[in-house]
């Protein structure tokens, strides 16, 4: 029974503070409960690190792709900002011209009838008096 019991046990590495810590929790166990608890408590370690690596892949994968798909569509946004942008610019400089054109319009017609009236004034003040 005793070489039965050697093929079935297996060599593994046990850290150092995995091995502190089945000592301590389990100190009235069998050496044979602690050794297995031990290699159990290892072999869920390496692969829950295997996991955590390939996990960490797929999340640096994902995040680059988002990350690429947001600077494109940041970029494609962009171009269309800077359309809209020129054509609100245009339509701001169109605007202005046609205040401008309004006053000007305005100022030549105050313009005019200050004339006109400074013309009829004259005119009354150089008239003959009867």
């Amino acid at each position: 029974m005793t070489d039965k019991n050697n093929e079935n046990k297996t060599t593994v590495d046990v850290t150092p503070q995995t091995s502190a810590l089945v000592e301590t929790e389990m100190a009235d166990e069998t050496d044979e409960i602690k050794n297995e608890t031990k290699a159990l408590i290892d072999a869920i370690k390496k692969r829950a690190q295997s996991e955590a690596q390939s996990a960490g892949t797929l999340t640096r994968d994902t995040y680059l792709n988002a990350v690429r798909q947001a600077r494109e569509a940041i970029e494609a946004n962009q171009l269309i900002e800077r359309d809209r942008i020129e054509h609100a610019f245009d339509m701001i400089q169109q605007e202005a011209q046609k205040n401008w054109d309004s006053v000007t319009k305005e100022v030549q017609d105050l313009g005019d009838r200050l004339q006109s009236a400074a013309k009829a004034a004259w005119e009354v003040l150089t008239a003959p008096r009867s």
